[in-house]
This record gives C-alpha cells, structure tokens and sequence, in this order.
C-alpha cells in the first residue's frame, strides 16, 4: 500500500504546493520551491525535539564548516568590504544606533548569550539545553534573561511592546514556523523599534557557481532559504517594512541582513 506523504506548507505564503529541487536534495532531505510565491524551504525538516538536541547548532556547526571548507569564492572578497567600511566593523554600534544605548533587546537563537553588550539590556530565547543554560546565567547577569524553547512559541511568554529591538541572527533559516515568529516579533515589539535579520543568501553568486557545496546548505538544520525579495515579501505580511542593510556586499555576500520596522497601518 503507498503511503501518502505529507510536506511542510511554504514557510512564507502557506501554499501546499511545492516543486523538489533535486540537485540540492540529498537524500532523505527534501529541498523545494513553492508553487505559489517561489519560496525555497525544506519541505520534510526534523521534529522540533531532534533539532533542539540530535541535530543542535553547537553539534553540526563544525562538521558544516569542514564540510563547506572550499565552497565559497566570492565571500573573501564580501569580508575585505564589510572590514574597510566602519558600519559593518562594530555590530554593537548598530544595535545601540537602532534599539537605544539603553535599550531592551531580545536576542532569538542566543545562542551563548553574547551577542547583545551593555549598556543595552539582553533577553534571549534558545532551543539547545546546554546553550540555554550558559545564555540565561549570562543575561541574568546583565538584568535579562533567557528564555528555554522554539523560538515561535515562546516569544509569545513575553508582554506586548515589551523589546526596543528583536535580533534574528543567523536563525530564520532554522525556523519552521517563519510567520508565527514574525508575528510573535511585531507583538513583542515597542513601536518605534526595529528586527534585525541576517540570513543565507541564496540568491548569492556562491550559490548560483558553486551550486549544492554552497556553504548556505546545512542539512537539515537550514529549513529555509532566502532572497532578499522573498525575504521581504514575508516580512511585509507580518506587519513589516524591510531596509536591507548590507547593500554595498549584497552581490557577492553569502549573508542578507535586512531591519525590520512596523509598518503604519500594522500599528
């Protein structure tokens, strides 16, 4: 008897129809377009429960960055850019220009905890036991805290228009549940403040020359893979206007980082 497979609806728009790109599907892992929007995404990712600890950032990290080791061609020149340009050097300075000296900033995917300095004020959520811990004893430490779980579920444990600013770094593309974090983001959020972004490119000249050994690929923690256009549209139906931020290295960076701002009407 055949077995009815049931995929993952498009991250962004929700449509069920998706197309498989085989030659960057390496079994079991199925990346597809959507039918609807062309969002790329896996359509058949792990339970949450494997990805916060089988298949945790801290234990696929190095074995990507040996296995990617080569695959980039561009990037060496998007690092000499964002280095020369004092904007990209100090990430903090961002953060404080945008958020507030003094500002409260959640930090979703923590990780370590790290990411937000003082003056600014850290909360975190983060789905892997062991860096939960570490992050939540450094954020207490500083005035936060850090919250244990999914990131589209617990963001919803904080109080409306509580945060200055909300940092994605380098965690979208783990996410399966894209609009209900989003979502969960322009609540938390005070009105005047900001979302930062970063995540793969997959419009990149890497991708498109290097093909299935882009370093972007990271199977199957990477459930989502970006442009900046489709980036933009899904932020748009969650409330959000987008102004890219890398625009000078955006042709040749493996990165887009884009802040997020509340749109007028979404208010």
């Amino acid at each position: 008897m055949n077995q009815t497979i049931t995929y993952r609806a498009c991250p962004a728009c929700e449509a069920t129809g998706s197309t498989l790109v085989p030659d960057y599907s390496p079994a079991p892992w199925e990346i597809a377009s959507c039918d609807s929007c062309d969002s790329v995404f896996l359509r058949n990712p792990p339970a949450t429960e494997a990805l916060e600890e089988e298949f945790a950032w801290e234990k696929t990290y190095t074995a990507k960055k040996e296995a990617s080791r080569g695959s980039t061609v561009f990037s060496p020149m998007a690092r000499k850019i964002r280095n020369g340009l004092k904007m990209y050097r100090d990430q903090n300075r961002l953060f404080r220009k945008w958020f507030g000296e003094t500002g409260k900033v959640l930090d979703i995917g923590c990780g370590w905890g790290q990411r937000i300095a003082p003056p600014m004020v850290p909360f975190g959520i983060e789905l892997s036991t062991a860096l939960h811990a570490i992050s939540d004893e450094t954020m207490r430490a500083r005035g936060g805290y850090c919250l244990h779980g999914a990131g589209a579920e617990a963001i919803w444990d904080f109080d409306p228009e509580s945060f200055d600013g909300i940092v994605m770094f380098s965690y979208l593309e783990h996410e399966t549940e894209v609009m209900k974090v989003l979502q969960g983001a322009h609540r938390a959020l005070k009105p005047s403040g900001g979302v930062f972004i970063r995540v793969p490119n997959y419009a990149s000249l890497n991708r498109r020359v290097i093909g299935k050994t882009w370093c972007g690929f990271r199977y199957p923690d990477h459930v989502n893979y970006f442009t900046l256009q489709s980036l933009k549209d899904v932020a748009a139906r969650a409330g959000f206007t987008a102004e890219l931020v890398n625009k000078i290295t955006l042709p040749v960076d493996d990165n887009i980082s884009v802040l997020l701002r509340k749109t007028q009407s979404h208010n």
